[in-house]
């Protein structure tokens, strides 16, 4: 019986594992399967740009074939790098292979999966290659690339080489089950919201309708080149650190720290050592056992550490937020926050920005009215699925909006734009549209909007004591002009209009200056909406102050 069992015991490769569990790619949903064809292919050129110090310039067009099959041509070309010929086929169309996976520094993409995901998808919903062209290094490629699914083994065919300055790359795709629409989860969010985050890129779309959008370039500075970083001993694991340990070729314990973590200098080599006494620092590194190891990751813990280097994360900027915020939103109150680096487990880096907005067009429209809208991203791509099981959602939801001046966040004016920074994000899956739960990342997530909201909390408070005063001062000029009438007649004092002013400077003193605007107003006889909602800012409005 066993025998039986055990002779159907067979290999599969990853691109086969993928096929049967396309969906953990992003490739679920119509919708869904056309944005992430987009987002994968964005990610990867302008991360091709910026590593090759260009702006980037990238054109998305969409080409309807069948809307009954839900059949689409999907072309992305872009003015970076390019790829050389002999990477073309791993970089497209092989699982788990690429620059980005085993790299200490921020990009977009950092698995290998993407353009090689998409290529898949073209393969098992057409039978078509994907169209490539290369411009590298004075030299144009056309090709078309698949994949062995079995072996996980790109195929490549080379059509055509000829002599070019261009430089760039264009990948054509024809893909089936998928559609385009106008939703906040389709193409057309996608780019928006990209542009927000990278404003350095110009990026153009053409949809099926072949309309021309247009979001231009506003910064003409690249971001800076991030530096590969090593990782900080704040946050590594034991089995971190014996994986680093058993794969390092530093002659002694003592120089594999040094050498392998940042932060750590020989004046913490030492006080390390009198912690652990015990400890040869001599010895090999892969002859440090589990035991050992634990201990050292308990001592990190207990030192006192300087705060991750920020050389190999670059994130939006708190001004470029705050810039986008009021170009877009035109809000009545922004506030930004940018937090300092921290780890998280393995000893990675990471930075959080909020930008908290609130009225004007803050919110999402529905209706007549506007509710909250958050906004996620990670290393400036936007997340614009699974925001459920994402710890950005989670980290704003658990907020107690009450203590802010927000009754019911759900249904106020607000957009809440978060954006997590990091040499490796921890997604949910591969598809790398929610954030994982780590501890570390939640807290920073968590301090960095009560930070903001801080900020709102006195805003509010000031639009509710300017509504009292309002209130007060109305409530007594309503019996100005009565009282005007009934000093003048009982004193026989004749100048009616002398009275009148003073009676209303006292007024002013005592709650400072506003003049009524109508006659009707100061009889009292108007009501206005901030008489009406005195005292009490209802969270679904967006008035602005």
């Amino acid at each position: 019986m066993s025998d039986d069992v055990f002779s159907q015991f067979k290999e599969h490769s990853v691109a086969e594992f993928f096929r049967k569990n396309k969906q953990m790619l992003g490739f679920s949903g119509k919708v869904r399967s056309l944005t992430t064809i987009v987002h994968e292919l964005v990610t990867n050129s302008l991360d091709a740009a910026e590593e090759g110090r260009i702006l980037p310039n990238i054109t998305v067009e969409l080409t309807e074939v069948d809307k009954d099959e839900g059949r689409y041509i999907v072309r992305v070309e872009d003015n970076g790098t390019g790829i050389p010929e002999h990477l073309i086929g791993k970089a497209l169309g092989m699982m788990l292979a690429g620059t980005k996976f085993h790299r200490y520094v921020q990009q977009r993409g950092q698995q290998g999966i993407g353009a090689a995901g998409v290529t898949m998808y073209a393969q098992l919903t057409t039978g078509k290659p994907v169209k490539v062209v290369s411009g590298y290094k004075g030299t144009k490629i056309k090709c078309e690339v698949s994949i062995d699914i079995k072996t996980n083994r790109p195929i490549v065919n080379v059509i055509e080489r000829e002599p070019t300055d261009w430089h760039g790359l264009i990948y054509e795709a024809e893909v089936k089950d998928v559609k385009y629409d106008k939703s906040s989860y389709g193409v057309y969010e996608y780019l928006k919201r990209t542009a927000l985050a990278n404003p350095h890129a110009e990026i153009v779309f053409i949809d099926p309708s072949g309309e021309r959008h247009v979001f231009p370039r506003s910064v003409e500075e690249i971001p800076p080149k991030p530096k590969p970083v090593k990782p900080h001993p704040l946050g590594v694991t034991t089995s971190d650190l014996i994986d680093f340990a058993h794969y390092s070729k530093e002659p002694t314990l003592g120089s594999f720290l040094r050498n392998t973590f940042s932060r750590l200098s020989q004046k913490k080599l030492e006080e390390i050592k009198e912690q652990l006494p015990d400890i040869n620092f001599r010895m090999k590194p892969r002859e440090l056992t589990w035991e050992q190891a634990d201990r050292l990751v308990n001592v990190f813990k207990k030192i006192k550490w300087i705060s991750p280097s920020a050389d190999g994360i670059y994130p939006i900027g708190a001004e470029q937020i705050k810039k986008s915020i009021y170009n877009i939103l035109n809000p009545e109150f922004c506030e930004v926050v940018e937090r300092s680096p921290k780890v998280y487990k393995g000893g990675v880096p990471f930075i959080v920005e909020v930008g908290l907005a609130y009225g004007g067009d803050a919110g999402k429209k529905i209706g007549n009215s506007r509710v909250s809208d958050v906004m996620r991203f990670a290393n400036r791509a936007p997340l614009l699925f699974d925001a459920g099981g994402c710890a950005i959602t989670e980290s704003a939801k658990s907020i107690d909006w009450k203590r802010y001046g927000i009754q019911r966040f759900d249904e106020a004016p607000i957009t809440l734009i978060v954006n997590v920074s990091s040499v490796h994000i921890p997604y949910t899956g591969a598809g790398k549209q929610a954030l994982a739960s780590e501890q570390e990342i939640v807290d920073e997530i968590r301090n960095a909007i009560m930070e903001a909201a801080r900020k709102l909390q006195v805003h509010i408070r000031g639009k509710v004591r300017e509504r009292e005063r309002a209130t007060k001062i109305k409530s007594v000029l309503r019996y100005v002009k009565q009282l005007t009438a009934d000093l003048t007649e009982l004193a026989e004092f004749p100048d009616r209009e002398f009275l009148n002013n003073q009676l209303i400077t006292l007024v002013e003193t005592k709650y400072g200056k506003r003049r009524p605007n109508t006659e009707n107003e100061m009889n009292g006889t108007e009501k206005s909406g901030t008489e009406k909602n005195a005292g009490d800012i209802p969270s679904g409005e967006g008035a602005k102050s």
